[in-house]
């Protein structure tokens, strides 16, 4: 871990989120279904020191009647620990961008040792 934590205000945090799914190709995103992304400050305590994590079902594992009253998809992008690792706001916004990215592949049915054999740990 990095000893300086950048310090960036929460809507220059948001706006590097909107950035990163801004550069996700169009094509992409609109084969994405019923998702919804948001920004928090930390994960849960009891959890690990996650930079983001996927909530849902993905399109791998739905079926016909999936749908049916089923909440959107939640990708939850965690501000706190992602500056706690970077040392320059370039990093953030490039870390950032990997766990955008990381997170989509697991609502697409991508698992974690896939996305390492592919680069995108």
């Amino acid at each position: 871990m990095v000893a300086d934590v950048v310090n960036l205000a929460e809507q220059e945090f948001d706006e590097a989120v909107a950035d990163a799914l801004d550069d996700v190709p169009a094509e992409l995103l609109d084969l994405m279904n019923n998702v919804v992304f948001l920004v928090e400050d930390e994960p849960p305590r009891d959890g690990p020191e996650l930079l983001g994590v996927y909530d849902g079902t993905p399109l791998t594992e739905r079926n016909g009647g999936w749908a049916a009253g089923a909440l959107p998809d939640r990708i939850t992008i965690f501000r706190g620990p992602t500056l706690r690792l970077c040392a320059t706001r370039a990093q953030v916004r490039d870390e950032v961008a990997v766990t955008v990215v990381h997170e989509i592949a697991h609502h697409f049915g991508i698992d974690d040792s896939r996305l390492h054999e592919l680069g995108w740990d």
